[in-house]
């Protein structure tokens, strides 16, 4: 799958508040979380990468959401999503796929210079950071063994395209990214796949209508919702501070929905 890198650091530029490296909210209501957080290295070939993990509050074992982070790397905000979904009773894994020879996502000076590194970031090394956290997080104690996927912006689309690489997921969320252009990139995916996408946001929106010919004659479930008034980023934006009032009323309805469809894993 093609994930158009340019026209996402294009778009997200011109976004205000709450984006890229500027997040203290985000950060605060990280620093205020009672649940566990870990960080650990996952090592596959030559490689070392970096993941948060937050844990639910939970007395069985739990399903694992593997978290793909927007084209600004694992910021405060990615690690307070993951966050929140431990809040909803789910491991949550976000790898950080900015992790190389020692540098990863808060190594870069703003966020340009993050959305440089990941636009340069080739597929086979995403899907290797991905499977490497995928097979750590289904292994943990408290994890039951099921997986799905969700991604943000460019993590949506990386997430679309990582449900046709890993057969083992049980369900993809995918926010605001593009999905499949060919059936190639389809015929493989084996779990459902549920789309959130604002109105306002054309880019991303006239995608919907290929993807879901090219998944409906494969015989594949895509059930893509798109929320009134909501602008490209609305779960980020969505919870800011100056938040408005379109993108927090999509936030909260697509949250809601979401929690909805975790619960049928």
């Amino acid at each position: 799958m093609k994930v158009r890198t340019l026209a996402f650091a294009l778009l997200i530029g011109s976004l205000g508040t709450g984006t890229g490296f500027a997040q203290k909210w985000a950060e605060a209501m990280l620093n205020k979380s009672r649940r566990h957080h870990e960080w650990v290295e996952l090592k596959h070939d030559d490689r070392t990468v970096k993941a948060f993990i937050a844990f639910p509050e939970v007395k069985a074992k739990a399903p694992a959401v593997l978290v793909i982070h927007e084209i600004f790397g694992l910021t405060d905000w990615a690690k307070n999503m993951a966050d929140e979904l431990a809040a909803a009773g789910y491991i949550a894994i976000a790898p950080d796929l900015l992790t190389d020879a020692g540098k990863d996502t808060q190594s870069y000076p703003d966020r340009e210079a993050a959305i440089k590194a990941i636009s340069g970031l080739k597929t086979p090394q995403i899907f290797a950071d991905l499977d490497a956290a995928a097979d750590y997080v289904s292994k943990l104690p408290a994890c039951n063994g099921v997986i799905a996927v969700t991604g943000f912006c460019w993590g949506g689309g990386q997430s679309f395209a990582y449900a046709n690489h890993n057969v083992h997921l049980k369900a993809a969320y995918v926010f605001y990214g593009p999905g499949p252009e060919s059936k190639d990139e389809a015929e493989k995916i084996a779990c459902p796949v549920y789309g959130f996408y604002g109105e306002n946001d054309a880019r991303v929106d006239a995608t919907i209508p290929k993807t879901t010919e090219i998944m409906k004659s494969l015989g594949k479930t895509y059930e893509p919702v798109v929320y009134p008034g909501a602008g490209h980023g609305f779960m980020r934006a969505g919870e800011a501070p100056d938040a408005s009032e379109a993108d927090g009323k999509a936030r909260n309805a697509a949250w809601e929905r979401w929690k909805a469809l975790l619960k049928k894993l």
